[in-house]
């Protein structure tokens, strides 16, 4: 590892110092990025919640995109791989997702979290793109394919992708069923947790991660993570609260422990 690679190193363990203390601060002093089902309609400004995903989304498709494809390092084909990996997630999140959400009529979410969201999002695009586009030098040859790193990384990411998209059509399937009111979800990994489409994107960066071999990928991860994680137990302690029948034996993530 070179100078070069020490400075974007520690300026990744700085950014994930910074991500864990920010998403804290905004804990104890009581200021959640509200969303759907948390939102008592305390905040004024608000946009629609088709435009906000879009707008919050689109930044790390973007972004990522532009510095994989004009870094100096050449794209080569397990950078296209992963270039892929990153898109199947952010490019449906952003520009097919939004249309395929089944939401209330008026629908409107804070537009503060809509610009937190953009500005992690743009972050975390350039951070990864940036990296892998200047400093990932192993990805240059095919032989990295090969690699225990990137054979793992890659199952990791599909079984991770592949929990989030079945259990988010196991919400689409419910809010088409019910349009208004909100239900408890069963089936799949519903049996175990409250969020499996949570555990299966945390699943799915850390997947990217390895595959990536990448520090900027491992900043990403620990950031999902610890979004995702707070996200789940707000959403577990509704439910709880919202129906008195609801699975005792439901954690909120992580199945039997969290």
């Amino acid at each position: 590892m070179n100078y070069s690679d020490e400075f974007e190193a520690a300026l990744a363990f700085v950014f994930i110092a910074s991500l864990l203390w920010i998403t804290a601060k905004l804990m104890k002093l009581n200021v959640p990025l509200v969303y759907g089902r948390h939102d008592k309609g305390q905040y004024r400004i608000k946009i629609p919640t088709r435009l906000s995903w879009i707008l919050m989304e689109s930044p790390a498709c973007l972004v990522f995109s532009y510095f994989i494809f004009t870094g100096p390092l050449p794209v080569t084909p397990p950078i296209v791989v992963l270039f892929i990996m990153w898109q199947m997630h952010y490019f449906h999140r952003a520009f097919i997702y939004p249309f395929q959400l089944q939401v209330r009529a008026g629908s409107s979410t804070p537009l503060r979290m809509t610009l937190f969201g953009a500005i992690l999002c743009t972050a975390c695009g350039y951070l990864n793109g940036e990296y892998i586009s200047k400093y990932a030098i192993h990805l240059q040859s095919n032989d990295w394919f090969y690699s225990p790193a990137f054979i793992i990384g890659t199952l990791m990411f599909l079984i991770g992708y592949t929990l989030n998209k079945v259990s988010d059509r196991t919400l689409t399937r419910l809010r088409k069923q019910n349009p208004n009111e909100y239900s408890i979800p069963y089936g799949g990994a519903y049996r175990w947790v409250s969020c499996p489409n949570y555990l299966g994107e945390i699943i799915t960066w850390f997947g990217f991660c390895c595959a990536a071999w990448s520090i900027a990928g491992l900043t990403f991860a620990f950031m999902t993570a610890s979004n995702l994680i707070f996200r789940a137990l707000d959403n577990h302690q509704w439910y709880r609260e919202k129906f008195p029948d609801y699975p005792k034996e439901r954690k909120a993530i992580i199945p039997f422990i969290l």
